[in-house]
């Protein structure tokens, strides 16, 4: 459509909407669409809770990778303020996903225990959206990607993800071009820290210089924080749902949220602290 020769967008609608059904805040947002994913496979009340708090989960996992994938561009392209602008967003998105934690750790075990047998083999452990953020962090891991084989565009995604710079390799590259010389190869593994980057975080902290880094690091910090609550929150919600019992889809359950708690983010920023 265009007036006075200046075409405008027109907005896209389902049939259904289009008919004239709904308000348009309803069509903006899809609530028919939204409110009919809910399908609990028993009749125990705290699956619906369970689903639901998983769906917000899953959508605000795609919220965090968009402010993370903004920052780590912002930083390709030596935009220090917009990359602070948008690690800023991202921990509030952060705090809401640790809050939302509170809708299931009051689960009891036999609450829990009445649905998770119609979860069958389904884990959190498999949330695509949930491993791009890993993988962003630079906490890579190939193998894990064999349980999307069976789904060719996730897998596809999830590789690009992999082989993509992290988050923390374009920070380093950043570091680097700012004179402060490290090692900042972008690889497929997870992140192992190293005695250079200890030191140029070292110096971005104590150089005036620097100052600007040093702000980096500290929002960079902000969100490696949050990383550890979500972490240490979803190993006492299962601890307090379920005990040590193996988790659902394959995963060691407690062992493994123990060790992934243990795992600081961007390492450096935390062992720095001593030095300075």
């Amino acid at each position: 459509m265009a007036q006075n020769g200046i075409s405008t967008p027109r907005l896209s609608f389902s049939p259904d909407e289009e008919s004239g059904h709904g308000t348009p805040y309803a069509q903006y947002v899809r609530l028919d669409t939204l409110h009919s994913l809910q399908h609990p496979r028993s009749k125990v009340d705290a699956e619906l809770s369970f689903i639901i708090t998983t769906q917000v989960m899953e959508l605000l996992f795609d919220l965090l990778r968009h402010e993370w994938t903004a920052a780590r561009q912002a930083l390709r392209e030596d935009e220090v303020t917009a990359a602070l602008a948008a690690l800023r967003r991202g921990t509030h998105v952060q705090d809401v996903l640790n809050s939302s934690w509170d809708l299931l750790a009051t689960m009891t075990p036999l609450e829990f225990g009445a649905f998770r047998p119609v979860l069958g083999e389904a884990s959190g452990f498999q949330s695509s959206a949930f491993l791009r953020l890993e993988f962003l962090l630079g906490n890579k891991s190939e193998s894990l990607l064999r349980m999307y084989e069976t789904a060719p565009s996730v897998h596809a995604e999830l590789t690009a993800a992999l082989q993509a710079p992290s988050l923390y390799d374009e920070v380093l590259a950043l570091l680097d071009r700012r004179g402060l010389a490290v090692p900042h190869e972008s690889g497929t593994g997870r992140y192992r820290p190293s005695e250079e980057v200890g030191a140029a975080w070292q110096r971005a902290y104590t150089e005036p210089e620097y100052a600007e880094l040093a702000r980096l690091g500290e929002a960079l910090l902000d969100t490696a924080e949050r990383v550890t609550r979500w972490r240490q929150r979803h190993l006492s919600a299962v601890k307090r749902s379920m005990g040590d019992k193996p988790g659902t889809g394959g995963s060691s359950g407690l062992s493994w949220l123990k060790q992934s708690a243990d795992q600081d983010v961007f390492p450096e920023l935390w062992t720095v602290r001593t030095r300075l």
